[in-house]
């Protein structure tokens, strides 16, 4: 046997891991998502340069085929070092369960995974040293079951890819790496989204065959087990090719510079993609954003927010008249596009009586969310700030005693409650709501008569709100206002709900039923809210916490961010349209405005009634913060870059001016450093009033 064919199980696997590639790449180029066109360059780049990166990124993975490999020896059970290796790892096995080890020490699930692998290897080195005429056949198993597993991950990956992409547009993102805390919530919404039986089934059947053909390649590995030497040189190899693969890798990342944020993405590899979200999940604002003098960065925040103090957003904010304690009620809507309702084109029925509401309330036409995140969205309306960059301070460690809406309406004598259908513990909403003086109502309060339905987000809506109704019920008869925050959840893939309820069976898992279902719920409970004494005296918040979908052309897609937003309360807010630009921070401060509330703020948001307002919106990914004003769009990102792309209107027919939401974004001819000092001033201050504890409520 040749050296080469030492290689064979290293090389057949990359051979798979590139095929599978490649195929993924075309699929995805020609997905309905990727809504764009390549240029020859791209197309070459994306082929090319992807194969070369996929190869060294399998090189990479691959640590741990080497690690078993390397090991496949006969002379590890002769004697007495059989006997001296099996009781190295009986000692290790009983030293874990003594409950007193290392792995305890760090709890979790720690002891179990070291207990179920030091246990396995216990018991196949048993086989191993006490089956010596078996010993080729349990090998030729034990190898084939470690080539399927490769396969199996290889497969997995890539289907796991293709359903991201379905989703969002990108590869993997900082959305995967949240979503791998909460696996008991992202596993069963793929099990109640997807035909996982069918999916898997035929993964693990092309698997099966896929690896009887690689170990038949493959095999003279362990038929004919590489010497010492050659063992050595294989490692040498593969130390060499790891060592190259560690620079190569980021080099290669750094090639995927096309204006077409496609193409990118296509580009790039997953694996790496989901390695750089990891590393990158908390982002130091000062370390990888274009930054101005601290004062001068404050001082162009004067400029947009009259009143601040020095190198704060502290201000007195006046009201026009006496105060008005209004109980008031916000409703965050899950993935809730602007363009599901009728007057921003819709022409699916799907939203009645969202698209009556609207009718009745004061409507903000050109209203952006801040983020794609539900975080996002709790992080916009709760503490009123732009979205920096990282993790939602909703998600951080140091989330705790900050200056919110609840903390407002605590300082006037409301009773703040935030209200979820789901367990308050995903996402980190309980530790921090919680944390800001907020009761929670959750899931977990609910009693087992008042679930009618639940999928792996929680509880319906209806049974949300009927719940919401109870408690507010109980609050009005403390004499307090009170200031209710409810989050919906059925708006969310799978889209499950009860038959029976709207023309769209709950069973579909049908997205425009999941729309019209959360509009029939909404209704349901302002039919029972006009019903109760408190609700003369009400004022309802009603607006979405995000789009439903965040993939576009460019970095930041104006037509994934805008999101509907209202404020109603009959015989105290006339219904009226209001059109200028606006950001999701921007509700609460105009709420409060409303109410004539007078309190120190230290909000970025801003009540856009007032004649001052300076029309922008902030919209933002996890990396990219970026600032709509004067039809320009800037962003900001890592390594101290910047775009600006000019907004040129698409306007669809039949629709009125005030609700057209598409744009054609062109990079600017001339840079407007107006507009990027700007852009800088709102994301570096808001990050440093996080960093030095100045946003907190005292």
């Amino acid at each position: 046997m040749t050296f080469l064919k030492k290689l064979s199980p290293f090389y057949n696997l990359i051979i798979f891991y590139v095929l599978v590639s490649f195929v993924l790449r075309i699929v995805l180029l020609f997905h309905p998502i990727t809504q764009s066109s390549f240029k020859i360059i791209d197309a070459i780049k994306i082929f090319s340069l992807g194969l070369i990166s996929d190869i060294f990124v399998f090189v990479l993975a691959s640590g741990f085929l080497w690690l078993y490999l390397i090991f496949i020896s006969n002379t590890k059970y002769l004697k007495p070092y059989g006997y001296i290796i099996l009781g190295f790892f009986i000692a290790i096995l009983l030293y874990i369960l003594s409950g007193k080890s290392i792995l305890h020490e760090y709890g979790g699930a720690l002891p179990e995974i070291g207990l179920a692998f030091v246990g396995l290897k216990t018991i196949l080195f048993g086989l191993f040293l006490f089956l010596p005429k078996q010993r080729d056949k349990i090998r030729f198993w034990l190898f084939s079951f470690v080539m399927f597993l490769f396969v199996v991950l290889i497969l997995q990956n890539a289907i796991s890819e293709y359903f991201f992409w379905n989703e969002f547009g990108v590869k993997y993102n900082f959305i995967a790496v949240n979503y791998l805390v909460y696996t008991n919530e992202v596993i069963g919404n793929i099990m109640e989204s997807y035909p996982v039986v069918p999916l898997f089934s035929g993964l693990f059947l092309i698997a099966g065959i896929v690896t009887y053909f690689i170990v038949k390649r493959s095999k003279n590995y362990i038929v004919n087990i590489p010497t010492f030497a050659e063992k050595i040189k294989i490692s040498v190899l593969y130390f060499a090719l790891f060592a190259f693969s560690l620079v190569a890798v980021p080099a290669l990342a750094t090639a995927e510079n096309s204006q077409n944020i496609f193409a990118n993405e296509l580009q790039s590899n997953g694996m790496y993609k989901f390695y750089l979200a990891f590393m990158n999940s908390e982002l130091d604002y000062f370390k990888f954003y274009k930054t101005l003098p601290e004062q001068e960065a404050y001082a162009q925040l004067n400029q947009q927010i009259p009143g601040i103090a020095t190198q704060s957003t502290l201000r007195d904010i006046k009201g026009a008249a006496a105060e008005m304690h209004k109980n008031v009620v916000l409703i965050t809507i899950e993935s809730y596009s602007a363009d599901f309702m009728e007057v921003y084109g819709s022409d699916k029925k799907i939203t009645p009586f969202l698209d009556s509401l609207a009718k009745e309330s004061l409507l903000f036409t050109n209203f952006y969310a801040s983020g794609n995140r539900t975080v996002r969205g709790l992080e916009a309306v709760t503490l009123c700030l732009p979205p920096t960059a990282g993790e939602s301070v909703v998600k951080r460690k140091d989330n705790k005693n900050k200056f919110t809406t609840g903390s407002v309406f605590r300082q006037k004598g409301y009773n703040v409650k935030y209200l979820y259908g789901g367990d308050a513990f995903f996402d980190n909403m309980e530790d921090f709501f919680s944390g800001n003086g907020y009761d929670i109502v959750d899931k977990k309060t609910f009693k087992p008569e008042e679930i009618t339905f639940s999928n792996v987000w929680g509880v319906c809506d209806e049974d949300m709100y009927n719940k919401a109704i109870k408690v507010m019920n109980a609050e009005a008869k403390e004499n307090k206002p009170f200031f209710n925050h409810i989050m919906t959840v059925s708006n969310h893939r799978p889209f499950t709900y009860p038959n029976d309820k709207i023309d769209i069976p709950g069973d579909a898992k049908s997205r425009d039923g999941g729309v019209k279902y959360t509009d029939f719920a909404m209704k349901k409970f302002f039919e029972m809210a006009k019903k109760q004494p408190w609700f003369a005296n009400t004022v309802f918040v009603i607006l979405a916490d995000h789009c439903a979908s965040s993939a576009g052309k460019t970095e930041l897609p104006l037509d994934k961010y805008r999101i509907p937003a209202m404020i109603y309360s009959p015989g105290f807010i006339q219904p009226q349209q209001y059109n200028k630009l606006m950001s999701q921070i921007d509700i609460m401060p105009t709420v409060f405005g409303l109410l004539n509330f007078n309190y120190q703020s230290k909000f970025f948001g801003q009540d856009v009634l007032k004649p001052d307002y300076k029309p922008r919106a902030l919209i933002a990914t996890y990396q990219d913060l970026g600032l709509i004003k004067d039809d320009v769009l800037t962003i900001i990102s890592p390594k101290q870059s910047f775009k600006q792309y000019q907004l040129t209107l698409l306007p669809k027919p039949g629709i009125a001016d005030n609700f057209q939401i598409y744009y054609d974004e062109k990079p600017l001819a001339k840079e407007r450093t107006d507009l990027v000092n700007e852009t800088i001033s709102f994301y570096q201050t808001a990050s440093d009033m996080l960093k030095k504890k100045k946003y907190q409520k005292n």
